[in-house]
């Protein structure tokens, strides 16, 4: 049996020299292991009728030989040749819909050891479109919601390069996919990426029914996006152009947006895009042509889309920054000017003939404004339009949540009204000083006021996740706790509130040597005086009488304008948290204290103050942490580490390079790129990367730093093997230089 190994390089001090060697994979502790070979958390679907769940089991770590297959990078995207369609995407077991009335589950027999990669109902949520990763490709089944029966409509032909191949029309009688041309040839064998990305990403628009022949229509090509009109009459096609880039995504690179009739030929061509690697892509800037072309959900046939009116640059000064458009079928008309934005748009929620949310803000200075727009008044200036809301988008407490969606006249989700249509409803966080604590409000449009219909209450966190009948105060909410695993319930909220629930799903805890441990949140104030928070983990069963313990923070940073905002708690208690992957919780069956998320915040009006503050802030917010778990008598001060990913990996390295708090770290991944004046990263702690796409060679000059890549590179890092080595370092490196105490 063939044996893999990872690549491990240490740094030594001073010299600035790597000593690289290759080592086998090693497993964690038995207690991580069982966790990490568990089975993790369904998803779960509501169908659009929302009559029925669909719970998805998700598929375990893949083992290496699946990770580390041949991979092909190209165009911003990682495909797998073998199949011609993107790798690393989840996948999915078993299927199983359950009624929202209450009535039994029902599960999809699908084939043997089946390797589910998406599934979507049908717009009458009566079928399933379940799409399989086959040996030879990708194949579309189609499953009865009602009797769970399955059947295949498609071979293993789809191309899925660019997502999802298949998508329902309105009819529920038949899909409209992308697969593999039939005229496609073979792969030359000197073929370099402009050549593998026309082959791999060509793909030809067919109609497939549910029952009868595929019927291929158009010519083929690099369709980027495809999406159907609500009615199933139109076609909005973006097909890719050369030249290519070698610096950029696909999605930068040219491309032609077509209106197409189902016979494929052209209604009308929207734009004709050049490639956008030379655009400004500071914070607000955006492409200088149409952008966010999409189609109505609320009629049959419209088309809407933006165009920056300052050429997409936000130095430039623009009374109008954006305008909206919209065009109607049969397209032989000149579009329509829907709304003229004094900031970028944000979005548009269509709600019917005379309703429309319009959200537009500017992230420079994070401001936010929300209107009450009404379509059927369209005038050279517009939609007539009031402010709803303008607010802080910093600013958690004041968050007003997100507008809630409905079925719509042609099955797709529009805004959701009263009866009346008087009224709009509202589901968010609630955050609060005392965590999150998720709400239902309807908002009177006229008016303007809102009204409480519910609140999650202690010890639950309980979220809406639709109205089913807004007149009836019929929910279906996502319940959890801190012990209960989420689980999906209809709430009545006429009935009395100990008579208002109907548990929906049975999923029960995957990890139940994990239900001792406990969680806090806590919070505490910077010197400075802003209020920081974080949430305090224990290990299971910890007895504070028997001494204190070694403590891990796990950390990140976010920048804000205000201290204000800076200082608002985020989080909750009553979440249900068990470790996936390589997390850091896993260290709590080590008998490790985890302090996850402490505040880090760095204030500042602009990049440049913010910059210039950020060593002097995040250190003290890392000294306010150390202070308030040591007062608590939970935290050894002398076994304290400090560990992140993504930007928190990069924090990580800063705070064991300038403060003397930490005795080692761990970084997983790493931005190590912050362009911080001065940071010069001279670790003198013991620091373990893991998997670091650029590691950064300042850090040669450092105490001790261990780097361990897999051998497949980021391919093999979501592989089972890799995963279960990284907790390995993990706990290896933080019981030597942490619980230990040992100098390097």
């Amino acid at each position: 049996m063939q044996r893999s190994y990872l690549h491990v390089a240490v740094l030594l001090v001073g010299a600035g020299s790597r000593l690289g060697a290759q080592e086998p994979y090693r497993e964690p502790s038995a207690p991580i292991v069982r966790i990490l070979d568990g089975a993790p958390l369904p998803l779960v679907q509501l169908s659009p009728d929302r009559t029925r769940l669909l719970l998805m089991d998700r598929a375990g770590l893949p083992p290496l030989s699946e990770a580390a297959v041949t991979e092909l990078r190209l165009a911003g995207e990682r495909i797998d040749p073998r199949i011609n369609a993107q790798s690393r995407v989840s996948e999915y077991t078993v299927l199983v819909v359950q009624p929202t009335n209450g009535g039994d589950p029902r599960r999809v027999v699908t084939p043997w050891k089946a390797k589910i990669r998406t599934a979507v109902w049908s717009p009458d949520g009566l079928r399933i479109a379940i799409t399989l990763a086959e040996a030879g490709g990708v194949s579309l089944w189609i499953a009865d919601a009602v009797g769970g029966e399955i059947k295949m409509v498609h071979g293993p032909s789809l191309n899925a390069t660019f997502g999802n191949p298949c998508q329902w029309f309105p009819t529920s009688t038949e899909l409209l996919c992308t697969r593999i041309p039939a005229s496609r040839g073979a792969l030359p064998a000197d073929a370099r990426d402009e050549a593998l990305f026309e082959h791999y990403f060509t793909n030809q628009l067919t109609i497939v029914p549910v029952t009868g022949p595929a019927l291929p229509f158009g010519a083929p090509g690099l369709h980027s996006r495809v999406e159907l009109s609500p009615d199933g009459r139109y076609v909005l096609v973006e097909t890719l152009q050369r030249p290519f880039s070698r610096l950029a995504a696909w999605s930068s690179f040219p491309a032609r947006t077509e209106i197409r009739d189902l016979t494929g030929s052209v209604v009308h061509t929207l734009s004709t895009r050049g490639p956008l690697e030379s655009d400004s892509w500071a914070s607000d800037a955006v492409p200088s042509g149409p952008r966010d072309i999409l189609w109505r959900s609320d009629a049959p046939a419209t088309l809407t889309w933006t165009v920056a009116q300052d050429g997409g640059d936000p130095r430039t000064e623009a009374k109008v920054r954006d305008r909206i458009f919209t065009f109607d079928a049969p397209f032989n008309a000149a579009a329509q000017l829907f709304a003229d934005l004094e900031h970028r748009n944000w979005g548009v929620m269509w709600g019917g003939r005379n309703t429309a949310i319009v959200k537009e803000g500017w992230s420079k200075t994070g401001r936010t404004r929300t209107w009450l727009a009404n379509p059927s008044t369209t005038g050279p200036s517009g939609a007539a339009k009031r402010l709803l809301m303008e607010r802080s988008s910093e600013d958690r407490y004041a968050d007003p949540g997100t507008f809630l969606t409905g079925p719509g006249p042609w099955r797709r989700p529009v805004l959701l009204t009263s009866r009346d249509g008087r009224s709009v409803f509202l589901a968010g966080e609630g955050a609060s000083p005392l965590g999150d604590r998720p709400f239902l409000d309807r908002l009177e449009l006229a008016t303007g006021k809102t009204f409480r219909l519910f609140r999650a209450k202690a010890p639950y966190y309980e979220e809406v996740v639709a109205i089913l009948d807004a007149e009836k105060g019929w929910l279906i909410t996502q319940r959890e706790s801190a012990s209960e695993a989420p689980n999906y319930f209809l709430r009545e909220l006429e009935k009395p509130p100990t008579r208002q629930l109907t548990q929906l799903t049975r999923i029960t805890d995957p990890a139940p040597s994990f239900a001792g441990v406990t969680r806090q949140l806590i919070t505490y104030k910077r010197a400075d005086g802003v209020p920081l928070s974080a949430m305090l983990y224990l290990p299971p069963d910890y007895d504070k009488s028997k001494g204190r313990l070694p403590f891990l923070l796990w950390a990140g940073s976010e920048e804000y304008r205000s201290p204000l905002t800076a200082g608002q708690v985020a989080g909750s208690p009553y979440r249900f948290s068990r470790p996936v992957g390589a997390s850091h919780l896993f260290l709590l069956l080590q008998g490790y204290g985890i302090l996850e998320a402490p505040s880090m915040p760095v204030i500042g009006p602009g990049e440049k103050e913010r910059n210039d503050a950020y060593l002097r802030q995040i250190t003290a917010s890392a000294q306010a942490a150390v202070e308030k778990i040591v007062a608590m008598g939970v935290a050894d001060p002398k076994r304290i580490g400090i560990g992140g990913q993504g930007k928190g990996a990069f924090l990580a390295a800063s705070l064991l390079a300038h403060t003397p708090l930490f005795r080692a770290g761990v970084a997983l991944g790493g931005a190590y790129d912050r362009t911080v004046p001065p940071l010069g990263l001279e670790i003198k702690e013991p620091l373990l990367v893991i998997d670091a796409e650029a590691f950064p060679a300042r850090l040669g000059n450092s105490a001790k730093v261990r780097l361990v890549t897999p051998p497949a590179g980021s391919r093999g890092y979501h592989a089972r093997e890799s995963v279960g080595h990284a907790l390995y370092e993990m706990t290896a490196w933080l019981d030597r230089y942490v619980k230990a105490g040992t100098t390097p």
